[in-house]
């Protein structure tokens, strides 16, 4: 058997963020979550897509 578990995937998850919030970055986080019924990962992924149109090229 294989030492990888869970299922697989198409789009794995290699890279690791650890952050530090204040309250008011908390608890917006937290408010989000359970609005949208995601993990604080997901939605940390989400506001990081929203970061893509402010790249200057």
């Amino acid at each position: 058997m294989s030492p990888r578990t869970g299922r697989p995937t198409d789009n794995p998850k290699n890279h690791k963020v650890t952050v530090r919030l204040d309250d008011e970055a908390a608890n917006i986080l937290e408010r989000y979550c359970k609005q949208e019924n995601i993990e604080k990962g997901e939605a940390a992924r989400r506001g990081i897509k929203k970061l893509k149109s402010d790249i200057k090229k």
